[in-house]
C-alpha cells in the first residue's frame, strides 16, 4: 500500500493552510502524511497546523525565508513517503484526490505527474475569471490540465507528484522561486522519467484574490520563464512570444483610437476576441458577471505577463542582469 508525503511550502497564509488541511482530512485514500514548512514567515501558522495533529499525520517546521523550491527541499529530506505531493497552500481538495492518484498508478507507474485545477462553487466572481482564463483556450491557458497538449507533459507545483526515486536521483529544486516547478520538470523529463497528467486528481485553486494582485502574479511569471531560458534556452518556444506579441497589438490598438478610421479598424479582431471570450465563460461559468470579468483578467494576463517576459529578457540578454534578482510577489 503506497504512502504518500504531502509537502506544503507556506508563507503568511494561515487560514489557507487551515482550509487545506481541512480537506485533507476528508481523502478517501488515509495512507498519507503532511509535511508543513513555514517559509520565514511574519504572519506564522503554526496554530492552525497544531490543531489537526488528532486528525492527520503532521508536522509542521519552521525555516529561515528561502523561496517555496528550496522550502520544498526542506521537506523532501524529511517526507518518508514513496511519493512526494507537492501543493500551493491556496488549493482546496476534493475528496477523491489521492485516491485518483492511487488508482492512475496501479494503472502503470510514473515518475512524476500532475493535475489539473478547478474553480471552486465558493469562489468569488474574480476567483473564477482568474481561474477561467488560466484555463481558457482563448489565452495562454489552452494546454493548462488536458492531455492534448504540446510535447510531454510538465507538472507544475500547485499540483505535483514525484517518486522517491526521482527525488534521491536529481535531487531537488535548484533555483527558490521564480520558474523553479517548470525548471525541475525539465530536468525530470530530460533525465528520461516519465511523467504524465492525471486528470482526475485536479485541485481547486483559489488564485489571486483581486486583478491587482493577480497582474503582479502574472508578471511573475513572464519573468519566471526568462529565468528557466537561463537553464534550459532550448525551450523558449515561438509560443512564449505569443503574450508580448499581443501586448504589441494591445498598445496598438489604443494607440489607434486617437486617429479614428480607418486605423480604428485594426482593434477588430481584439473586439471578436473579447466576445470570444465572454461567450466561452459564460457558458462555463454560467454567470454575467464572471463572464465579464473574464475579458478583463484576459487582458492582464497576456499583456502582465508580455510586459514581465519582454523586460526580464532585456535585462538578461542585453544589460546581462540575473532575472531571479529580484523579489517574488507576496
Amino acid at each position: 500500500m503506497r504512502f504518500y508525503s504531502f509537502i506544503i511550502p507556506l508563507y503568511n497564509r494561515p487560514d489557507e493552510i487551515r482550509e487545506l488541511l481541512d480537506t485533507l482530512t476528508k481523502q478517501s485514500y488515509q495512507n498519507f502524511e503532511v509535511l508543513v514548512i513555514e517559509d520565514g514567515s511574519t504572519v506564522k501558522g503554526e496554530e492552525e497546523v497544531k490543531a489537526f495533529t488528532d486528525r492527520l499525520k503532521i508536522q509542521y517546521f519552521y525555516k529561515e525565508n528561502g523561496g517555496q523550491g528550496f522550502a520544498r527541499n526542506y521537506g523532501f529530506e524529511r517526507a518518508k513517503g514513496d511519493y512526494f505531493l507537492i501543493l500551493d497552500s491556496d488549493v482546496l481538495l476534493p475528496p477523491n484526490y489521492l485516491t485518483a492518484i492511487n488508482k492512475r498508478l496501479d494503472q502503470s507507474e510514473l515518475d512524476a505527474f500532475g493535475g489539473p485545477d478547478a474553480a471552486h462553487p465558493s469562489f468569488t466572481i474574480i476567483q473564477k475569471a482568474i481561474s477561467y482564463v488560466m484555463t481558457s483556450l482563448f489565452t495562454t491557458g489552452g494546454i493548462r490540465g488536458r492531455k492534448n497538449h504540446i510535447g510531454k507533459f510538465h507538472p507544475r507545483s500547485f499540483n505535483m507528484g514525484l517518486s522517491k526515486k526521482v527525488y534521491e536521483k536529481l535531487g531537488g529544486y535548484k533555483i527558490p522561486r521564480l520558474g523553479e516547478d517548470l525548471e525541475y520538470s525539465l530536468r525530470i523529463i530530460k533525465a528520461g522519467y516519465k511523467t504524465d497528467l492525471i486528470p482526475d486528481a485536479f485541485v481547486y485553486h483559489k488564485r489571486r484574490t483581486d486583478l491587482r494582485r493577480f497582474f503582479k502574479q502574472l508578471h511573475f511569471f513572464g519573468r519566471s520563464r526568462i529565468n528557466v531560458y537561463r537553464f534550459f534556452p532550448e525551450e523558449l518556444k515561438i509560443v512564449h512570444w505569443f503574450p508580448f506579441c499581443f501586448l504589441l497589438y494591445t498598445l496598438l490598438c489604443f494607440v489607434s483610437l486617437f486617429f479614428g478610421t480607418p486605423y480604428i479598424y485594426i482593434c477588430i479582431p481584439m473586439i471578436f476576441w473579447m466576445i470570444a471570450i465572454f461567450t466561452d465563460s459564460l457558458i462555463k461559468e454560467k454567470n454575467i458577471a464572471v463572464a465579464l470579468t473574464s475579458i478583463l483578467a484576459a487582458l492582464i494576463q497576456l499583456n502582465a505577463y508580455g510586459i514581465g517576459f519582454i523586460t526580464d529578457l532585456f535585462k538578461f540578454k542585453i544589460l546581462g542582469v540575473d532575472p531571479s534578482a529580484n523579489d517574488y510577489p507576496s
